[in-house]
């Protein structure tokens, strides 16, 4: 061993444990990362699918229309018979060809806006828990508008939760206009993140989006939302088994004409609401999501639209909702493959866990249904944050351990990168030939800051430390960080001028 190789192999010790104890100087796993890897159907399953699905539409139709889509529809081609609607096969696909392939789904900080569709993959929420489980006693209680709030600055703090849509609802506001006005002002005080929120009837849709412009400085009529729409709707225009819902069509039908960006969901339930098989299920919903995706482009061609095909299962042993498991898994990866193979922006849900606390149950659940729903390509991936006990609660604590999961799964999704420098050949030739050893090394350093997550919730001590620690756990040191945030993180996100009239003109039941 010349001088030169004894030097590196003694010097610098105390530089390299400082380098090795600074944070990552990049994220090596921000949200946006490419999908699509995992496909559980063959080219000739989604083409069966979808044939069945075209098949659905043309000669089974759809029921229940609403007297204000006859007409439109007629004029693009659809016929009407026995109170049902016909779609043609060529309208249908005339549909799939003007709708919109990507948009941007804005922030009110431009930095926090994100592109839908293509094959990039993002996590949000979703979701209407009743229930929010107590940071402080453990159990279950009503969801209020202050834990709303409270669940909204949370995850304002968080690097993958991509948009928020509001994740409780506020049962301590049995007025509907009430509840629609506090939830939106809610999302805009507590986060410049692009939000998601639903309006219970279409009658509400221009008055918040009323207050939506004060919020933004105007006088309530100038129209900023437009240029920079970062308010979508969740609504489900479509009810299972293929009949639309007149109220949630016309709040469709206001929410277009106020230029809102929509997820139009189909919810199905297998065994219940559609066949148990898979594939059925998944021909079914398909039809049925497309059934919306006519109305919107019928109205609006190209108006942003996430076809949210949400494959749903029950329990056939008792009738309830299952939010985790093999089969919504795979089911909602085969709906995400099927959308973006259509060249749609696709919607799809996970993390549903039945589990009431994070537990070992929560933790597999969580972590199946999260990453096939990613590798299957999700473009906007609801539900994945927060929520537990089938949808009915929502956790303080769940969105801090699903942050740090999904950043998991996303450095899963970036994979391995191939190319001179990552090969290291260079730097296997000088350790062989040096210190025996890659520790500190400056190739070590650079790829540890570019290529390796750390999490700040997962346990990597030694058991003697774990013990000296008081053997704590995952949901204890997830408390611990989401109380941090709690009582640290108060955003002002209203300008006070701003604030103070939407206060003045509507029924905020917020406290200041």
């Amino acid at each position: 061993m010349n001088e030169g190789q004894t030097g590196r192999r003694s010097g610098g010790r105390a530089d390299r444990v400082a380098k090795r104890a600074l944070p990552p100087a990049v994220n090596p796993c921000p949200p946006g990362q490419r999908g699509g890897q995992y496909r559980p159907l063959s080219e000739a399953d989604i083409v069966a699918i979808y044939q069945t699905a075209l098949r659905l539409l043309s000669d089974l139709g759809v029921g229940e229309v609403p007297e204000i889509l006859v007409k439109p529809f007629l004029a693009a081609g659809a016929t009407f018979g026995d109170g049902r609607v016909f779609f043609p096969q060529d309208m249908v696909k005339r549909a799939i060809g003007m709708a919109a392939k990507t948009f941007t789904f804005h922030g009110r900080d431009p930095a926090r806006s994100i592109e839908v569709g293509g094959d990039a993959v993002h996590f949000g929420t979703g979701g209407a828990a009743v229930l929010t489980l107590d940071i402080d006693s453990g159990g279950y209680r009503p969801s209020t508008l202050r834990d709303l709030y409270d669940f909204t600055r949370l995850q304002d703090t968080l690097t993958n939760v991509s948009w928020f849509t509001r994740c409780c609802v506020a049962t301590d506001l049995p007025d509907i206009y009430d509840l629609d006005v506090n939830t939106v002002f809610a999302l805009m005080k507590g986060t410049t993140k692009p939000v998601a929120t639903s309006f219970t009837i279409h009658e509400h849709v221009a008055p918040i989006m009323r207050m939506v412009d004060i919020g933004l400085g105007g006088d309530g009529t100038s129209g900023l939302f437009r240029a920079t729409p970062f308010l979508k709707t969740h609504i489900s225009p479509m009810i299972s088994p293929m009949r639309y819902g007149e109220d949630a069509v016309m709040v469709t039908l206001a929410c277009i004409e106020h230029g809102i960006p929509l997820s139009c969901i189909t919810a199905a339930q297998s065994g219940a609401t559609a066949p148990a098989t898979l594939a059925g299920f998944l021909a079914q919903s398909l039809a049925e999501t497309l059934a919306s995706l006519i109305m919107v482009n019928v109205i609006k061609p190209g108006h942003p639209m996430v076809f949210s095909n949400w494959p749903l299962v029950v329990d056939l042993r008792t009738g309830s909702f299952v939010g985790g498991g093999g089969e919504i898994s795979v089911m909602n990866a085969a709906s995400a493959q099927i959308s973006n193979w259509l060249g749609l922006p696709s919607g799809v849900a996970s993390s549903m866990t039945d589990a009431k606390v994070p537990d070992a149950q929560y933790g597999a659940e969580k972590g199946i249904s999260s990453l096939a729903a990613a590798l299957g390509g999700g473009n906007l991936i609801y539900e994945s944050s927060g929520m537990m006990a089938s949808l009915l609660g929502a956790s303080f604590e769940a969105f801090i351990l699903d942050d740090e999961m999904h950043s998991l799964i996303y450095r899963t999704l970036r994979g391995v990168e191939v190319s001179e420098e990552t090969l290291g050949y260079e730097a296997i030739c000088e350790a062989v030939l040096g210190p025996g050893h890659f520790l500190g090394g400056t190739h070590t350093i650079a790829a540890m800051q570019r290529d390796y997550f750390y999490p700040t919730i997962a346990d990597r001590d030694a058991p003697v430390t774990w013990e000296e620690k008081g053997r704590p756990d995952a949901w204890g040191r997830a408390k611990l960080a989401a109380r941090r945030v709690l009582e640290t993180h108060h955003p002002s996100y209203l300008a006070p001028e701003a604030e103070a009239r939407m206060r003045d003109e509507f029924p905020i039941q917020l406290d200041p």
